[in-house]
């Protein structure tokens, strides 16, 4: 890992926070994700399964966690099964967690073989009356493939057809989105690094250059500050491909005159940072684009008010459409006559700002929280509004991350530039990165 080695308390709370939500007399496990093929022998860059991460802070593959507080054999009642090493591994793959190393991280004392697991637990999981497995059941999720959990679960159905099986997701959704001091202390870290490739990019940024070149230098300045990488694929998107949402080609030139839309988030240490800035690809924002951007911007400003504890999701969706409703008026893209003919289930805002204003935010950059519950303190969630105008090459969308507390909340990226004349003054600046 290139990030600093995380205080163990984290993954020791959380698995309390977790047992104390289990039935009596029951096992919970937990698998790494697989390590997915590319092509010929070469495989994709190894993401760690998030529950699995939260529980225990091991961020290598063919793990498994085994959690059962009230089993009968005390060093089963957590447990962690790693991958064996030994010579030949080392000079093949490098390096891999002894389970010195594993117990250190995760702060558990019971370390066996991953390729011991079947022989160890057999005897033990028929001591317990419900086994909690868990899915991907993040409600943003479409998935086409098996994957190791969904495997697992198959598996241990027809090896227990018996037991009881219990649902982890709802479980660990609720505890997850509820963030400790640490976990927000990794998030800031995150946000930092975010700055910096910030006031990278405006430094690099002008006309002639790729969408392609601007994303090398976000990975840059990640990878330079002990990230892991990208939290998600980055969105660099100049003049009408900023209104594309998800535009991910990232292969075209920065014209004089446009608008890119950068769309970025960060990971260290498993924690995502998600962040978007626009900016005048020549430093000088247009009067029309530097109204639109306004706009956008007293959005943001107000729905940041609107995000505290008791506010169900929808209904914030709901109240932030009505401010953007006010400022598309103001900007003459639609009409008091285009408002009372709306469709109630597609508002006239909707043609201009089509998405959702928030998502949770943590290990996931759309992290997994109950959306049907009422906000909590110690919740984060972006704040990402936006106006897209196709037929003026204009889209502009800007988002921060945001911890809800008992008071109200608190912005995270407050500190990180974001006003249209900052943003012309740094650009306008002879520090520029040469190209």
């Amino acid at each position: 890992m290139k990030y600093d080695k995380i205080n163990n308390e984290l993954f020791i709370l959380n698995r309390k926070l977790f047992n104390e939500k289990l039935k009596p007399n029951s096992i919970a496990i937990f698998n790494a994700n697989d390590e997915h093929p590319w092509n010929g022998d070469a495989i994709h860059t190894f993401k760690q399964n998030s529950d699995l991460f939260w529980l225990s802070g091991i961020d290598q593959e063919d793990t498994i966690l085994v959690l059962f507080p009230d089993c009968p054999v005390p060093e089963y009642r957590e447990a962690l099964f790693v991958k064996r090493t030994d010579e030949m591994m080392e000079i093949w793959n490098g390096h891999k967690l002894t389970h010195k190393e594993a117990s250190d991280i995760s702060g558990i004392s019971n370390l066996y073989w991953y390729d011991e697991f079947n022989i160890k637990m057999n005897a033990i999981i028929n001591y317990a009356t419900n086994i909690y497995l868990t899915l991907n059941e993040n409600d943003r999720a479409s998935i086409r493939t098996p994957y190791k959990d969904l495997r697992f679960a198959t598996e241990m159905r027809e090896r227990y057809p018996l037991h009881q099986f219990e649902r982890a997701a709802p479980v660990l959704q609720r505890l997850r989105s509820m963030k400790s001091k640490q976990e927000i202390d990794l998030m800031n870290v995150a946000v930092s690094i975010s700055e910096k490739m910030f006031n990278r990019i405006m430094k690099f940024v002008k006309p002639g250059v790729w969408e392609y070149e601007v994303e090398a230098e976000v990975i840059h300045e990640y990878l330079s500050n002990r990230a892991n990488g990208h939290s998600f694929h980055p969105i660099v998107a100049s003049g009408k491909n900023g209104c594309i949402l998800h535009y991910v080609d990232n292969n075209q030139q920065c014209k004089d005159g446009d608008l890119l839309l950068l769309d970025s988030g960060v990971d260290y240490a498993n924690y995502a940072s998600d962040m978007t800035r626009t900016i005048p690809v020549n430093g000088k924002f247009t009067a029309r684009q530097k109204a639109v951007y306004n706009a956008v911007l007293n959005v943001q400003r107000e729905a940041k008010k609107l995000l505290k504890p008791g506010v169900l999701l929808m209904d914030y969706q709901n109240d932030v459409g009505l401010i953007m409703e006010r400022e598309l008026v103001g900007l003459g893209l639609i009409s008091m006559d285009d408002i009372k003919k709306q469709n109630p289930n597609w508002p006239a805002y909707k043609k201009y700002f089509m998405h959702g204003t928030s998502h949770f935010l943590g290990i996931d950059v759309h992290d997994v929280g109950m959306r049907y519950e009422p906000m909590l303190a110690g919740m984060t969630f972006s704040c990402e509004p936006g106006i897209y105008i196709p037929q003026e090459g204009i889209g502009i969308r800007l988002e921060n991350e945001i911890l809800i507390t008992k008071d109200g909340c608190i912005d995270l990226m407050d500190h990180i530039t974001i006003e249209a004349e900052a943003i012309e003054e740094i650009m306008s600046s002879k520090s520029q990165l040469s190209h």
